[in-house]
């Protein structure tokens, strides 16, 4: 007697490997999803400088200027010293942009705060480096030059 071999299919698995397993609509699903996490994984690393506050990375001037006439933000300019004598938003805080690392204890802790430069650049940075040591803070964009040339107010004022 002889025995007879068996006609059943195996799996497609190990009939045709990996490409079997993608052919099928779970195998299909499986890479989607896949994808899909490691999709979700990069955007949330990328993220993982912001705040859970509500308040924005950048506002426009007439944004920045409701703010500070608010009260309820710090508002810290991160120009040179030589810049803010020459002209400068009253009530605000010189910390210039290359010393912020070091004076990060001058700027309180329990206040939202609003960076601001001469053209946009600098304030963005400095938002920056305060929210990665954990302030919740917001850049203005278009700097004191935009300030200046919406009307608000300033001591002292830009060379013409």
């Amino acid at each position: 007697m002889s025995k007879k071999k068996s006609t059943k299919k195996s799996s497609s698995m190990a009939q045709g490997g990996l490409g079997g397993f993608l052919r099928q609509p779970a195998g299909q699903i499986t890479v989607v999803a896949v994808i899909a996490l490691i999709i979700y994984l990069i955007a949330s690393a990328s993220g993982g400088t912001a705040t859970t506050s509500s308040t924005a990375n950048e506002v426009t001037v007439d944004e920045a200027y409701e703010m500070y006439q608010s009260g309820e933000y710090f508002v810290l300019d991160v120009r040179t010293q030589e810049e803010w004598d020459e002209y400068h938003a009253p009530n605000t805080t010189l910390i210039p942009l290359d010393q912020l690392e070091n004076r990060l204890s001058e700027i309180p802790a329990d206040k939202d705060v609003l960076v601001i430069c001469r053209s946009g650049n600098r304030s963005q940075q400095g938002r920056d480096i305060l929210v990665n040591a954990g302030f919740n803070a917001t850049s203005m964009a278009g700097g004191l030059k935009a300030w200046y040339a919406s009307g608000y107010p300033t001591e002292g004022q830009p060379a013409q």
